[in-house]
């Protein structure tokens, strides 16, 4: 008898709307190369939970920000860890997946980050700078970011945001990896156009960089994106580590790119369920 198929469930909000991007699609793309390897079916994000015991292995994907159904999410997390349900990612992620305190705690420790701080008090552990950028402690997909001149900084602090200097980037460049391993880079050469990617040739000091992000989070599996802007000094400074549900812009890939990525994620996907189902 040939070996039974692992059974993915594979959560993703086809409807949701996001700026700049079609996240349908991509996970249209993804299931269809998907399902030849994989017993495979699509859920909401809300419908998570009730189903997750049906499958060998939860797949995260473009799902959308958790902040739109944070209790649901927060019940699927809670519910995942006490029956020991097996969710890719994994719900050990340390940056985007806990929130933003990752920003403080990098900061902290002297990592290439943007500088945040959590409050007024602190204000002078940051460069100097005109303008600030306060972002929710629980922000994702840039909701509630908002960009303030120096002298209305006091009546946007509070206990539930970050600040951070406004820097003047060159761009934008982010950084693919499955499990550990780099995949491709894109970068936005206007600062203006976040979304309109194209591809870009990471040089090893790019790498180094990005494999500290990685190395710290320690993962294990699954697919993380370093995102980071070229400072002025010609640095990298990293703007965010998205470790739960990152959007791929696989559509800015050549072809032979986007199909190398696929056959990496098979990869990791297939060994992370093949411990699921040894594990029956």
């Amino acid at each position: 008898m040939p070996a039974a198929r692992p059974r993915v469930l594979y959560v993703t909000d086809l409807a949701y709307q996001a700026r700049g991007r079609r996240y349908c699609d991509e996970d249209i793309f993804l299931t269809s190369r998907l399902r030849a390897h994989f017993d495979l079916a699509l859920c909401h994000p809300l419908d998570a939970a009730a189903l997750m015991d049906g499958y060998d292995v939860v797949v995260v994907r473009n799902s959308g920000p958790v902040l739109g159904y944070q209790q649901a999410y927060d019940d699927f997390r809670a519910q995942a860890l006490e029956r020991g349900s097996r969710v890719y990612n994994p719900l050990t992620g340390k940056a985007d997946m806990a929130g933003k305190q990752y920003l403080l705690d990098l900061t902290a420790a002297g990592y290439p980050v943007i500088p945040t701080v959590d409050s007024l008090a602190d204000l002078h552990l940051l460069p100097p700078a005109h303008r600030y950028v306060v972002k929710p402690r629980l922000g994702a997909d840039s909701l509630g970011l908002r960009i303030v001149p120096a002298a209305r900084l006091d009546t946007h602090a509070g206990d539930d945001v970050l600040i951070q200097p406004h820097i003047d980037f060159a761009h934008e460049v982010s950084f693919y990896f499955v499990d550990d391993d780099f995949q491709y880079a894109l970068y936005a050469p206007d600062p203006r156009r976040r979304w309109e990617l194209k591809p870009y040739a990471a040089t090893a000091a790019d790498l180094e960089f990005a494999r500290r992000f990685i190395d710290w989070n320690d993962l294990g599996h699954g697919i993380q994106r370093v995102d980071a802007c070229r400072a002025p000094d010609d640095g990298l400074l990293l703007v965010e580590l998205e470790d739960l549900n990152p959007y791929l812009s696989l559509e800015a890939l050549p072809e032979e790119d986007r199909d190398a990525f696929v056959g990496a994620f098979t990869a990791s996907l297939s060994r992370f369920a093949r411990g699921a189902v040894s594990a029956v």
